[in-house]
């Protein structure tokens, strides 16, 4: 909590002779960075971008010293903004905060307005950062499947890398819309929990062939990891199926042809969260709180203190972490 002094806790990123370090202090309010809204945070999350950037282990942060967490949810402490009022119940997701702009590890940020979204209804501030980036980005990739003719057809829906955050979500949402989804990890011990969130059938991680294409196998797919995996799923991919690709875990570089596109149809749909339109932004939301069910989020979510984040975001870079960790800064 803020004392009457004005001082707050927040985990910092700070950068000596070339090296980051990571050490929770003590702020004031006036350190924080310019917004016309200042937000009491009660929850935030650990994505693996944020575990990247607290590990610097990739240049996700612009500038420090940088109060790193890419998403937030709290209550409206201060505004300056018409759109919000003291007591509002928000949420902010992207918008470059964690990476330009300083983020929501920290029990107070100020931010801009237009960033945030009010909390959806059916959802409560810890959900919703059990949900976090990764989970609208899961939603973001399941609307755009179904905007590309994603049916239950005869084919399962695969989700790569299905034992992280988006591949949980994405999971729990196809298998609760109906579809048939089929999961992909390399993680013997997540199969239990896989089934548990809906899915119907586990294979293992995917590796491409030499051949252009392969056998139709799968409807349309949630890729979270990107690189070989991603290749793979190209030669695969059902007639007029997509590909919604959302992550480089794998790496960023991939080799393929344009046989799945010119010979099969195959969509290859790129989703980006961090700077996704407001009005999308809403009504993926809307989506994830009628959607998800809270039971599944359940499963997916650990509550951890503001002070686990260092040594958590090496393990969600060694594919250590399953579900979803959220952070509550005020542990």
């Amino acid at each position: 909590m803020m004392t009457q002094t004005g001082r707050f806790k927040a985990l910092i990123l700070g950068q000596e002779n070339g090296a980051v370090q990571a050490a929770i202090q003590e702020l004031e309010t006036n350190a924080l960075p310019e917004g016309d809204v200042l937000v009491r945070v009660a929850y935030s999350s650990l994505n693996y971008k944020d575990g990247l950037a607290v590990t610097n282990k990739a240049k996700v942060v612009r500038s420090y010293p940088m109060v790193p967490g890419i998403d937030l949810a709290g209550t409206v402490e201060e505004s300056h903004s018409p759109a919000w009022k003291p007591g509002d119940a928000v949420v902010l997701t992207g918008w470059g905060i964690g990476e330009r702009h300083w983020g929501g590890y920290a029990q107070f940020a100020r931010v801009k307005g237009e960033w945030l979204i009010g909390l959806p209804e059916g959802l409560d501030l810890k959900q919703a950062m059990g949900i976090g980036t990764a989970g609208f980005t899961a939603m973001l990739c399941v609307m755009a499947l179904e905007e590309h003719g994603l049916t239950t057809a005869k084919h399962p829906v695969i989700v790569t890398g299905a034992s992280g955050g988006v591949g949980s979500v994405a999971v729990a949402l196809l298998a609760n819309l109906g579809y048939r989804v089929a999961a992909s990890t390399g993680r013997e011990e997540a199969h239990e929990y896989l089934q548990s969130l809906g899915a119907h059938e586990i294979t293992g991680r995917l590796t491409p062939s030499s051949r252009p294409l392969e056998s139709e196998r799968w409807a349309s797919a949630v890729d979270t990891v990107g690189g070989e995996t991603l290749a793979a799923l190209l030669q695969s991919i059902a007639y007029g199926g997509s590909i919604a690709a959302c992550g480089n875990a794998g790496g960023n570089a991939f080799s393929s042809t344009v046989l799945p596109l010119i010979l099969r149809s195959v969509n290859l749909l790129g989703i980006d969260s961090v700077v996704c339109p407001s009005e999308r932004r809403r009504t993926a939301w809307k989506r994830l709180a009628r959607d998800l069910p809270k039971d599944t989020l359940d499963k997916i979510i650990q509550v951890v203190p503001l002070a686990a984040v260092p040594a958590l975001s090496q393990k969600i870079l060694q594919g250590q972490i399953r579900g979803r960790v959220v952070v509550d800064v005020n542990a």
